[in-house]
């Protein structure tokens, strides 16, 4: 043949592909070497045998004829190395699926298929890196509108081609990802499946493995699993995934206290580079502890000037609003973090062989840091020089290069000023103010504590002060080394050596300092000179609920700490939690941030301990501290799996990690401050500032260690427990100046024997070499997974409150109520996919009780009337429906939760018969019925009712029926009930009956026993308006006697006059419409119209007949996205089901 020929194991031996029913060696699939067409002939092809083939079907390169088999030449390589690679990915993803085919056909079939799909994907995706809207993206667009039917809200946000495992059977197919679904497309052998799976419904979303396949994405939703797989780029596929579930997820569940990017207000506008964006802010800002509201403008792979090792350091710049900030690529390597607040100049310097696109960048404290290899370095210069600018006009800086002052390490270093300062406090070489502008405003605001309260309040029992000064000298030292080498301020390298120095404990003279360096709060500090004076005005006498709260708790911070003792330190902790509420009404004050505040004023200025607080709650524990603490839980649910992930043996000896899950979710929120003694806890909050949560995550992990002989021998979890507190309570601090370590906590051990202590400088040295490999990526990926878990966590908790509220209420089964209570939520959900929001009908809000959580308006609830109600009148649905709600909507507030809406189902489906009498009595009386009420579209066009109806009809047999002497007996009857009724419903009016007859007339169509339904109404309807005009007549008197009874008409026109509902052009001359002067005085009751009822057993039968809802349960799951899509499309829509996931 003129070329090599890869001969694969199994893959072109025709006598045992005779021989051999399993047809998974001869797979193979197509790649990148198939898109190239005007390729030479490669040298090596990876080849697909189909034996007895007589048709040639082109998959990608071309065919090779040997007797009656065709040979497929899938892919093909210059290299044999090149070809290696294509043969890998088929065996990580086809070979193994080929065993669930028994036919050869479908296996061809199935291999064309997924072979095409990929060459179209990869070709699409590299027109998408061309245009912006890349033709193959709108045809795909067009078929997703035209298979799935959503409105044009519903914006598709990629696609790709996949397999989706139905069993042991791939589908292959198309996979839609839009802003609020995930939609699956297949026709494959002729069948055709539709998945569409909403992001709020997902449960879980993973990267799995099963028999077939290494590695596939699994989605998990209430009742089902669905597995994808055969990506040609699963890793991008599952972040777009990821980054979809969490972006909707958190908008439409967790609106509470998520905001999202700016570039995602809109979900409309929402595409996937905006997604791959936001990935890589969320990350940006994890990883340097950023404030939220960072945007990331560039990341460019350079290499950054490190003087303490004498080369350069490979890794990568981010560039974003307000700060320059660098990343190794080795994993702790070096880290520097620069605002543009503490940046000079930045400058491009000529570029050599040596030193290739080079730039440096000067900052205030003297030092220079010079970055290379930095591609398109004009277009990164020209916009950070931009950036620069901004923010030097915004917070303008000017150096007083007169005066020099001792800086934490005993240094000298200039001392630069902002404009805005009118009173000073040097911290280091830094000067930070609160600014007042006048004498009366400063008489004002109470005094600020000038320092930290450990200056001032020794704890009692304090060690030896030489051997606690002589420790303290030698970490000051090693310190002040470090500077030296490193940097003292808050652009220094951050390295290893560091992390270090902080395990073992950082000086308590540095400590409150170097905590704001590492966390930045020292930049928040700088750029906001009068701030938290002016939040201590702003708040000062207010009292709220929160500041209750916080009065509560001040008394129960540090209790046993002299600085909470008097007044000073209460006072301090009262201005800084109470001005944090002021600043962030959403957050406000949840319990445990008195601890933390505390902790913080002890080792730093009141000010200071403000914008710390603000660090920690904003940027460092996002969402820990709001009324669900989410962001807790979610951490809580990380620490869990990685539990099970490094910890194996524990896990399995404790199945059910809640026990130690309930204890960690304080070691979370209190950051152990509250768990071990306080001057080892103090330790533990060193390592958070440096490194963030991932510091409570290892130093977690080494406490289970420590103790997982112990716990693996407990009995139960009230031993696990005791033998945790118990270790948490006897962590010393050798270097601690406070006295040693005691037992304070509850669980305490009655046994004489000392328990033995364990240090706490071994406890983080040992959580950093044995647990510290995990990265902020890993970490980030994990939260992003648990958050959906915990967030539906919720939802499940909100249904089960609010179905365990009603069941004892209603007759409904629970399997039925849940139904409906899935089908209550997705109407809320529907209407915040497609609509733009109604002041009427707020998003989800899970700040409020359980039961209003969910609430639905009026055309809402139109739509699940008409799903689920058993009284569907055709057109005049709707017009009952608007009824229904008003007389729901007991507080007027245009919206409906979950509760009421069951309550009414109940009584149409369970309910007696008086009851449902009742129901429709009240639809037809105010409020239900309004002036304005819409009724045009009812089928009867404006009847007119005959007031002479007989009272006698013929029967089949010839029989008559007289109701004289039962109107007579009803009329009694009701008289002597009438005291009995808990609460007498208003009479209604001629134009409400004439409404009630409507409805019921539209009621009794189309049903079984409709002409009899037909004939029973109008006898009743003839018996009510006689009834009327007795009470019109003796009205005067107030009163319905038998002698009223008496004067009834006793008339008896044409039997052919037999209906109630006289057409206005064909009234017969003995009928007549009520006079308009008498329409006031015409009434009737409902016991009037329930004792008329009873009277015809048809009528009875309809009313009491058993109703199933599970028919329309089933039908209203399929019907809902159609009815939903077919209204805001003003044109009927085909049916979309959705998958019962």
């Amino acid at each position: 043949m003129g070329e090599s020929c890869v001969e694969l194991e199994e893959s072109v031996s025709e006598n045992q592909h005779r021989t051999d029913s399993c047809f998974s060696g001869r797979l193979v699939g197509a790649l990148d070497a198939v898109l190239d067409s005007n390729a030479r002939v490669a040298p090596f092809r990876i080849l697909l045998q189909v034996p007895g083939s007589q048709v040639y079907s082109p998959i990608a390169c071309g065919e090779l004829l040997n007797g009656s088999d065709v040979y497929w030449a899938i892919a093909t390589g210059a290299t044999l190395e090149e070809i290696n690679q294509h043969w890998d990915w088929l065996e990580q993803n086809l070979l193994h699926t080929l065993s669930v085919f028994d036919n050869k056909d479908d296996m061809a079939s199935f291999v064309k298929g997924k072979v095409k799909a990929l060459i179209a994907e990869e070709t699409s995706s590299r027109l998408a890196e061309q245009e912006e809207e890349p033709e193959k993206f709108r045809e795909a667009l067009v078929k997703f509108e035209a298979r799935f039917n959503f409105p044009e809200a519903e914006k598709l946000v990629t696609y790709y081609s996949c397999c989706c495992w139905k069993g042991r059977v791939p589908r292959q197919g198309w996979l839609y990802l839009s802003i609020n679904h995930l939609c699956f497309y297949s026709f494959f052998l002729g069948k055709e499946l539709k998945l569409v799976i909403p992001w709020v419904d997902i449960q879980k979303l993973e990267r799995t493995s099963n028999v077939f396949l290494t590695d596939t994405i699994r989605i998990t939703t209430q009742n089902k699993e669905r597995d994808f797989s055969m990506f040609l780029n699963l890793d991008e596929v599952f972040k777009i995934m990821e980054q979809l579930a969490d972006v909707t997820l958190r908008r439409l569940l967790d609106n509470e206290v998520f905001d999202l990017d700016p570039d995602l207000q809109e979900p409309s506008q929402i595409t996937k580079r905006d997604l791959e964006a936001r990935a890589q802010n969320e990350f940006f800002r994890a990883y340097f502890r950023l404030p939220r509201k960072e945007k990331l403008h560039a990341v460019v792979d350079c290499s950054l000037w490190t003087p303490f090792s004498r080369c350069h350091t490979a890794g990568r710049m981010f560039t974003s609003d307000s700060y320059i900030c660098f990343a190794s690529r080795e994993e702790g390597c070096c880290n520097v973090v620069l605002p543009l607040r503490e940046v000079v100049s930045i400058e491009k310097m000529e570029d050599t062989s040596l030193l290739p696109s080079p730039i440096i960048v000067s900052i205030r404290s003297k030092m220079a840091f010079q970055f290379i290899e930095l591609k398109d370095r004009e277009t990164l210069v020209e916009g950070l020089l931009e950036r620069l600018k901004q923010v030097h006009a915004n917070h303008p800086v000017h150096y007083d290069t007169s005066t020099n002052d001792k800086d934490m390490a005993g240094h000298t270093s200039p001392v630069f000023y902002s404009t805005s300062i009118c009173s000073d406090h040097t911290f280091g070489v830094l000067e930070m103010v609160s600014c007042h502008s006048s004498k009366e405003r400063e008489d004002t605001i109470p005094p600020l504590h000038p320092g930290p309260l450990t200056a001032v309040f020794l704890p009692s029992g304090s060690q030896n002060p030489d051997s606690r000064l002589s420790r303290e000298q030698i970490k000051i030292s090693l310190w002040s080394d470090h500077f030296v080498e490193y940097g003292r301020t808050v652009c220094m390298f951050r390295t290893e050596k560091i992390r270090k120095l902080v395990a073992m404990g950082i000086p308590e003279s540095l400590r409150g300092r170097l905590w704001l360096l590492f966390s930045d709060a020292v930049t928040d500090l700088a750029s906001h000179p009068g701030y938290y004076g002016n939040l201590v005005e702003e708040s000062l006498g207010r009292c709220c609920l929160v500041t209750e709260e916080i009065e509560r708790d001040l008394h129960r911070s540090l209790p046993e700490h002299p600085a909470f003792q008097n007044e000073t330190g209460i006072a301090a902790l009262r201005r800084v939690l109470t001005a944090y509420a002021h600043r962030n009404p959403k957050i406000g004050y949840c319990q445990s941030m008195n601890i933390l505040t505390s902790v913080l004023l002890l080792y730093a200025k009141e000010e200071e301990a403000f914008w710390l607080l603000v660090a920690v709650c904003e940027r460092m524990l996002p969402d820990y501290f709001n009324h669900r603490v989410i962001g807790a839980q979610v951490d809580q649910s990380v620490f869990e799996e990685l539990i099970r992930e490094r910890l194996p043996e524990l896990a399995e000896h404790m199945n059910d990690l809640s026990a130690l899950a309930s204890v960690s979710l304080s070691w979370f929120l209190t950051l152990f401050l509250n768990i071990m003694p306080l001057e080892s806890a103090v330790n533990v909050v060193d390592c958070f500032f440096y490194d963030g949560i991932k510091a409570i995550f290892q130093l977690g992990l080494a406490v289970l260690e420590a103790n997982a002989e112990g716990l693996c021998g407990s009995k139960d979890d009230g031993q696990a427990l005791m033998i945790l507190s118990r270790f948490l309570d006897h962590v010393k601090n050798e270097d601690s100046a406070g006295p040693p370590a005691g037992s304070h906590h509850a669980f305490s051990s009655d046994d004489q024997e000392p328990y033995p202590a364990t240090d706490i400088a071994d406890l983080i040295r040992d959580s950093y070499e044995k647990f510290g490999d995990q990265s902020v990526e890993q970490i980030e990926h994990l939260r992003c997974k648990h958050r959906i878990r915990v967030l539906q966590g919720h939802e499940d908790t909100t249904k089960q409150n609010v179905l365990r509220v009603v069941i004892p209420e209603v007759s409904l089964l629970p399997e039925d109520l849940e139904e409906l209570y899935d089908l209550f939520k997705r109407e809320h959900l529907m209407s915040c996919y497609w609509e733009p929001p109604r002041p009427a009908a707020p998003r989800h809000d899970p700040s409020r009780p359980y039961a209003e959580q969910y609430r639905i308006d009026a055309r809402q609830f139109a739509h699940l009337f008409q799903l689920v109600s058993p009284w569907t009148c055709g057109a005049h649905t709707e017009i009952l429906a608007e009824r229904t709600f008003r007389l729901l909507d007991e507080n007027a507030d245009q919206l409906l939760e979950f509760k009421a809406f069951v309550g009414c189902l109940d009584i149409m489906y369970n309910g007696e018969m008086n009851e449902k009498i009742k129901l429709l009595y009240r639809l037809h009386i105010p409020p239900a019925l309004t002036e304005n009420d819409r009724d045009s579209q009812s089928p009867l066009k404006n009847p007119l009712l005959s007031t002479s109806r007989p009272l006698v009809f013929g029967k089949s047999n010839g029989d008559t029926v007289d109701y004289q002497k039962q109107l007579k007996q009803m009329i009694k009857d009701l008289a002597k009930e009438k005291d009995k009724t808990e609460k007498e419903l208003p009479k209604m009016s001629q134009r409400e009956f004439i409404q009630l007859c409507k409805t019921l007339y539209s009621m009794f169509h189309e049903d079984p026993e409709e002409n009899d339904l037909y004939q029973a109404i109008a006898t009743v309807t003839t018996l009510l308006l006689q009834i009327g005009e007795v009470g019109q007549r003796s009205s005067s008197s107030g009163s319905c006697s038998q002698e009223c009874a008496e004067e009834l008409p006793r008339s008896a026109p044409s039997l052919e006059q037999d209906s109630v509902f006289v057409d206005p052009g064909k009234t017969p001359q003995d009928s007549r419409a009520f006079p308009e002067s008498a329409e006031g005085d015409w009434t009737v009751s409902l016991e009037h119209i329930l004792a008329s009822l009873l009277t015809e057993q048809s009528l009875v039968n309809f009313f009491e007949k058993p109703l199933d809802i599970k028919s329309k349960l089933e039908n209203a799951k399929i019907n809902q996205y159609s009815l939903k899509t077919s209204e805001m499309s003003h044109q009927p829509q085909p049916e979309l089901k959705l998958s019962n996931l």
